[in-house]
C-alpha cells in the first residue's frame, strides 16, 4: 500500500455535535504546555487540522481533537481542540467526547460507577467525573475554567441588521450572545441557514466594535463565536440556544458569503458563557441547575458552583454535564499522489473556497 501519514481516530458525538478524537499517528508535538503545543500546531502543523476537518475526510460542522501526553503532573491526558477556523482554548462537547473515548477504548482505566480524571486543555486543567455503567460512559460532568461577562447589554451596530443589544462573555472562548426574537427567529432547525447568516454578521461586527482580551492570557483575543438565545421548546429546559461556528471568511462586499455551521449540541462553553451572563444580571444563582436546549432538542445541564475573579472581572466556576456516543473507528491516510492531501472546500456548502 502506498500510504503515508496514517492517523487513527475514533468518531463520536456529544448530544449531536461531532467530535473526532485522534488517538494514534501523532506521538507528540513541541511545547512545554498544552497551550504551547496548540500554538505550535497552529503555526507549524496546521495541515493536520485541515486534513481531518475539510473534505473528503471532514465537513463544515466537524470538530477534531488530538490526544497528547499531559504536561502537568496532575493531568491524566492532554488534548488540543481543532475547529474549522481556530484552535479553541476549551470546548465542552469535545471534552465530553474525549473523556468518553479515553475511557470506553481503555486508554485510561475505567472504574464503575464513577471515574474521576483530569484532562489538560489549552485553557488549563479540567477536572472530570464520568458516570459509568456496564462499560458505557452514561454522563460526563466537568468543571470548566472560570467564566465571566465582559460586556452586558452593549450596543453593536450590525450592517444590514441595525443596532442590537448584546452580551459578551468568556466560557472557554469569547462569545457574543443576543436574543433571537428581535431577529424574527425561534431557533428551529428549519431556520438554520438564516441563523448562521445573521450570527456571522453579529460576530463580525462585535469583533470590530467590542474588542476583548483574556486578562490572564493575552493570546486569547476577540469574539470568535456567536450565540442566539430564545425561550425553550423542551419542557425540561430553561432556555434554548443556537451557536454558530465559523467555517470561512466573512466578505462584506459580497452579501451571502457569511459562512458558518450550527453547533448541533447546546454547546458546552457557550452554556458556561450564558450562565456567567445570567449570573451577572442576577438571573441565575449559585448551585442552581440550568438546563440548556440545543437546536436538536438535546440538553446540557450546567451549574455554577463557586465564585472567583479573573481580574478585573468577577467570575464564576461552572460545571457542565452531558453525554457522548462513539460512532466509528477509522484510519485516515494520505496517498502520495493525492492532489488534495490536506483536503479542500467548495462554495456549495462552505460559502468560500481556498
Amino acid at each position: 500500500m502506498r500510504i503515508t501519514r496514517m492517523i487513527s481516530a475514533v468518531d463520536a458525538h456529544a448530544c449531536g455535535e461531532p467530535g473526532r478524537v485522534i488517538i494514534g499517528g501523532v506521538v507528540d508535538v513541541p511545547g512545554k504546555t498544552i497551550f504551547e503545543k496548540q500554538k505550535w500546531l497552529a503555526n507549524h502543523g496546521d495541515d493536520l487540522r485541515k486534513r481531518m476537518l475539510r473534505e473528503p475526510r471532514g465537513y463544515p460542522a466537524s470538530n477534531c481533537n488530538l490526544v497528547l501526553p499531559p504536561t502537568h503532573p496532575d493531568a491524566d491526558a492532554g488534548f488540543v481542540i481543532m475547529e474549522q477556523t481556530e484552535y479553541p482554548p476549551m470546548s465542552g462537547t469535545n471534552t465530553i467526547c474525549v473523556t468518553t473515548v479515553l475511557l470506553e477504548t481503555g486508554m485510561l482505566p475505567m472504574t464503575e460507577p464513577v471515574t474521576d480524571l483530569v484532562l489538560e486543555a489549552p485553557a488549563g486543567l479540567v477536572p472530570v467525573r464520568a458516570e459509568v455503567a456496564n462499560g458505557k460512559v452514561t454522563r460526563v460532568t466537568f468543571t470548566n475554567v472560570p467564566a465571566f461577562a465582559v460586556h452586558l447589554d452593549a450596543e453593536v451596530d450590525v450592517p444590514h441588521l441595525g443596532k442590537l443589544r448584546v452580551d459578551v462573555a468568556y466560557g472557554g472562548m469569547f462569545y457574543v450572545i443576543t436574543d433571537a426574537e428581535p431577529l424574527g427567529l425561534r431557533l428551529s432547525p428549519d431556520e438554520g441557514r438564516e441563523i448562521v447568516r445573521v450570527s456571522e454578521m453579529i460576530k463580525a461586527a462585535t469583533r470590530e466594535q467590542l474588542p476583548v482580551v483574556h486578562p490572564e492570557n493575552p493570546e486569547i483575543t476577540g469574539v470568535t463565536i456567536s450565540q442566539l438565545s430564545a425561550p425553550s421548546t423542551h419542557p425540561d429546559a430553561h432556555l434554548k440556544t443556537a451557536v454558530t461556528v465559523s467555517t470561512g471568511i466573512l466578505d462584506w462586499e459580497r452579501p451571502g458569503t457569511w459562512t458558518g455551521a450550527l453547533d448541533r449540541s447546546p454547546c458546552g462553553t457557550g452554556t458556561c458563557a450564558k450562565m456567567a451572563v445570567l449570573n451577572a444580571k442576577g438571573e441565575l444563582a449559585l448551585h442552581q441547575d440550568f438546563h440548556h436546549e440545543g437546536i436538536l432538542g438535546t440538553i446540557f445541564t450546567g451549574c455554577l458552583v463557586g465564585e472567583t475573579r479573573v481580574d478585573p472581572y468577577p467570575a464564576v466556576i461552572p460545571t457542565l454535564s452531558g453525554q457522548a456516543w462513539i460512532t466509528g473507528f477509522a484510519n485516515y491516510v494520505v496517498d502520495p499522489d493525492d492532489p488534495f492531501p490536506n483536503g479542500f472546500t467548495i462554495g456549495d456548502i462552505w460559502g468560500q473556497t481556498e
